[in-house]
C-alpha cells in the first residue's frame, strides 16, 4: 500500500489526437510514394496498436515534414517546371495547322482513303482513321481502329471524346490545332 504523500508516475497515455496526427502523416508519406504500400499498412496497424507518443514518434521519425525553406524551394521548381511545359506546348499549338471544326451536322471522316471528308497522305494515318461528329451541341472525336491512334491534347481516345475549339488533335503522326468552324 502507498501512502498519500508517494506519487506515482505513469507512462503519458496516447490521446486520439496525437495518433490522428501520426495516421495523417503516414498518409502524406504514402501519398508522396516515400511509403511503400505494404510498409503503410503495416506501420498504420502499429500506430493503431500504439500505447504510447514514443511508438507513434518511431514510426514517423523518417517522414518528418519539410521545413519552410524546402516547401519554398520545391515549390518554386515545381512551378518553374510546370511552366516550361505549358509553354512548350503553346509554342508548338501555335505552330501547328489548324483543323476547323465543320459547320454542318454531317460527321467528318479522316483518314487516307480518297472517300474521306478529311484525307491526310502520311504513313502513319491508317485509311479510315477517325470521325468527329457533332452530337447535341459538342463536338465528339472517334477513332475507327486505327493502327497508330488518335490523340487529344497528348492523351490517346479510347473512345469517343468530346473535343473542341483550341485542343491538340493528332491523327498518327500529323498533329492539328481545333479551331472554331466558320
Amino acid at each position: 500500500m502507498t501512502s498519500p504523500s508517494e506519487s506515482h508516475t505513469f507512462p503519458a497515455r496516447l490521446s486520439d489526437a496525437e495518433r490522428d496526427r501520426a495516421l495523417g502523416v503516414l498518409r502524406e508519406g504514402a501519398a508522396q510514394g516515400r511509403l511503400s504500400h505494404d510498409t503503410f499498412l503495416r506501420r498504420m496497424e502499429l500506430a493503431l496498436a500504439a500505447r504510447h507518443p514514443e511508438e507513434l514518434a518511431a514510426l514517423t521519425a523518417d517522414l518528418r515534414s519539410e521545413g519552410r525553406f524546402s516547401r519554398l524551394l520545391f515549390g518554386g521548381v515545381e512551378r518553374v517546371s510546370s511552366f516550361t511545359v505549358r509553354l512548350r506546348r503553346a509554342w508548338r499549338a501555335q505552330r501547328l495547322p489548324a483543323l476547323r471544326l465543320p459547320p454542318g451536322p454531317y460527321p467528318l471522316r479522316i483518314g487516307r482513303d480518297p472517300s474521306n471528308g478529311l484525307r491526310l497522305s502520311h504513313g502513319s494515318v491508317s485509311r479510315h482513321h477517325a470521325e468527329l461528329t457533332l452530337q447535341d451541341g459538342l463536338w465528339v472525336l472517334r477513332d475507327l481502329g486505327s493502327t497508330n491512334g488518335t490523340t487529344v491534347n497528348g492523351q490517346r481516345v479510347t473512345g469517343p471524346t468530346v473535343v473542341r475549339a483550341g485542343d491538340m488533335v493528332s491523327f498518327g503522326e500529323m498533329p492539328f490545332t481545333l479551331a472554331a468552324g466558320r
